[in-house]
């Protein structure tokens, strides 16, 4: 009976320990997304939009390739960091995905929700230019050539809720969309997050 007894106490360990080890992976695989304003995985996860797919449970998981623009994910799956999983993310849905209001000079508070705190080389923000056509999924030449702002972190950790105050660039008018990219420092990706903003 002590024998079954220790086999089964090892085997209750053991998958303890893996459980452990699935437990810190998963972690491991979350990162973090814009939820002010809220972002298109954002509006996913709360249930505002549905028909999301995986995203509705992961918003925190859209990594890509680091490098944005020079590379990174490849035009028409930005929003999506060119991951197939979120492709719905990429689905302009007709220009109806819900927006913010904004005006252009006001300031205002972006705000990231990171679920995994990674050292981080910075975090960088962009905006469409007068090319930009809400109905189309997103691509390079219809983003301003460089972010409107910029918060370098030189390898620290940010804090699990970032607030990046920013002064809303002018001159534009309609549906536009604001990419938010953090970028990691000691890893070849980086965290894409689009959201729909009304001018």
């Amino acid at each position: 009976m002590r024998t079954k007894r220790g086999k089964l106490s090892a085997a209750v360990v053991g998958l303890g320990v893996l459980g452990a080890t699935v437990l810190a992976t998963g972690s491991a695989n979350s990162h973090g997304y814009i939820s002010t304003p809220p972002s298109r995985q954002a509006l996913c996860a709360a249930g505002t939009v549905t028909d999301c797919g995986d995203i509705q449970w992961e918003p925190q998981s859209v990594e890509g390739p680091k490098g944005f623009p020079l590379a990174g994910p490849s035009d028409g799956t930005i929003c999506s960091g060119g991951n197939d999983r979120f492709a719905e993310l990429d689905d302009p849905r007709g220009g109806d995905w819900p927006a913010t209001h904004l005006t252009g000079g006001q300031s205002y508070d972006f705000t990231w929700t990171l679920t995994a705190r990674h050292a981080t080389t910075d975090f960088k923000y962009y905006i469409t230019n007068s090319s930009y056509d809400p109905t189309r999924p997103l691509t390079r030449s219809e983003l301003e050539p460089e972010p409107f702002l910029t918060i370098p972190y030189n390898g620290a950790q940010p804090p699990s809720t970032v607030v990046h105050n920013a002064t809303i660039p002018s001159g534009h008018t309609g549906k536009q969309l604001i990419l938010g990219v953090w970028t990691i420092a000691d890893t070849g990706n980086a965290f894409y997050a689009c959201a729909d903003v009304q001018f």
